[in-house]
């Protein structure tokens, strides 16, 4: 599905995930700051929304989910994770309930695979998932406050504070998100354009530049099919410890009790004397074998060039890692220990 915010001058169409909405406008430093500073708003019209109804929604996808979502009052936001039996993340849920309907913004391309997978779980219950992608669009802001009651309705990101019983497995104090602030307006599709109006846009550079520098995990990008939530120290906002049963527990569980994660994400200070950065999915080696790879990769306004990366758990802390160019090359990065091993 296309945008027809790029039909703005300038847009230039992303790519991948992030096709179908505009990755710049021509000026993706501009747009950083304009978009850190709350003036902007990003197109995040190419994700999915799909709302559940009936009296027994939340508690349903409380039973489903790894966060608390009993009592969740209209306005009211949670991040909850869907895992697979074996504790490894599958669907990221960004969640706002009215008091009627509970709204989900999901990651690009994944609604219809969560939709017939939350469809084959209602058994008896009352309720009712329906896919609204082409009725609703999102739009994302670097502004944290409630929508007020005239407004449209908003999901607030949490990140990177500790929602109810929970762990982190990165810093409290002195967390490199803790000026992040976020939020996703759930705005009809056929009013997306005039909804923004004149508000200056920024693409998804700008808005995954911002997200990296914050330590901000993202379905797809840091995930691959084995992770584990404790090793992106996603736990803090999305998942709750004593909340009852849900598919995957057992893993959060034992890792929590028990153990640590077999692999942790770091943040990168990439070489700023290259011109050119290395792709997400990049392979780490360390003398020749592979110890991770890299999953996100921006160029920040005031900090430059980043990365994130997830890596063996005993990687060495205190070692630049080498990551490989697509031209043969190599760039190093300094680690800002994230997930300590």
């Amino acid at each position: 599905m296309t945008s027809p915010l790029l039909d703005r001058p300038g847009a230039v169409p992303g790519e991948g995930v992030d096709a179908g909405v505009a990755a710049h406008y021509g000026d993706p430093m501009r747009e950083q700051r304009l978009l850190a500073s709350g003036a902007a708003c990003v197109d995040l019209s190419h994700r999915g929304v799909l709302t559940v109804t009936g009296p027994d929604r939340l508690t349903w996808l409380n039973s489903m989910t790894t966060q608390l979502l009993l009592g969740l009052e209209p306005g009211e936001s949670r991040e909850s994770l869907v895992l697979s039996p074996h504790g490894h993340i599958e669907h990221a849920l960004h969640l706002v309930d009215d008091g009627e309907t509970t709204w989900l913004s999901v990651e690009p391309g994944t609604a219809e695979a969560l939709r017939g997978w939350l469809d084959s779980m209602r058994f008896m219950l009352r309720v009712e998932v329906n896919d609204v992608t082409p009725s609703y669009a999102v739009l994302g802001e670097a502004v944290a406050e409630p929508t007020s009651g005239d407004g449209p309705l908003a999901w607030v990101d949490p990140w990177p504070g500790l929602v109810g019983d929970t762990a982190a497995y990165g810093p409290v104090e002195g967390h490199a998100g803790q000026g992040w602030r976020w939020r996703e307006l759930l705005v009809p599709r056929g009013e997306l354009a005039a909804f923004v109006g004149e508000r200056p846009l920024a693409g998804t550079w700008a808005m995954e530049a911002l997200r990296v520098a914050a330590w901000r995990p993202r379905l797809g990008r840091e995930t691959d099919h084995r992770t584990i939530p404790h090793e992106l120290d996603w736990l803090r906002t999305a998942v709750h410890l004593r909340k009852g049963c849900y598919r995957g527990q057992e893993t959060i569980a034992r890792v929590k009790n028990l153990g640590r994660p077999p692999r942790r994400i770091v943040a990168l200070d990439l070489d700023g004397s290259e011109h050119v950065l290395p792709e997400p999915g990049a392979v780490i080696e360390r003398d020749g074998r592979a110890i991770g790879r890299v999953t996100s990769v921006a160029r920040h306004f005031e900090e430059g060039p980043l990365a994130l990366a997830v890596v063996k758990r005993n990687t060495p802390v205190d070692i630049e890692l080498l990551v490989p160019l697509a031209d043969g090359g190599v760039v190093s990065g300094a680690q800002r220990v994230i997930v300590a091993p």
